[in-house]
């Protein structure tokens, strides 16, 4: 049964190339869902995938690309099915 995650990503990860890198490693996984950015300088996500999918980029989200300090990663269950993996506007 696949499973869905909302995430919460706090640190140095705006201006850094984040959100391009998750969606190329969530397309690279099969994982669908979205990413965004937060008002407050954090990262948000939502990633639905087979558990060991969904483990992966997680595990991937705790560091990010090259440039990105990650201080600190909210995981929460969610729920929904999405087709594909992509970038919403900012909120």
């Amino acid at each position: 049964m696949k499973v869905t995650k909302h995430l919460i990503v706090k640190g140095h990860v705006q201006g850094v190339g984040y959100r391009m890198s998750m969606i190329m490693e969530a397309r690279r996984l099969h994982v669908t869902g979205w990413v965004r950015n937060r008002r407050d300088g954090g990262v948000e996500a939502v990633v639905h995938g087979w558990p060991s999918d969904v483990a992966e980029i997680l595990n991937w989200a705790r560091h990010g690309p090259p440039g990105a300090h990650v201080a600190g990663m909210e995981v929460n269950e969610s729920s929904g099915a999405f087709d594909s993996f992509e970038q919403r506007p900012s909120g």
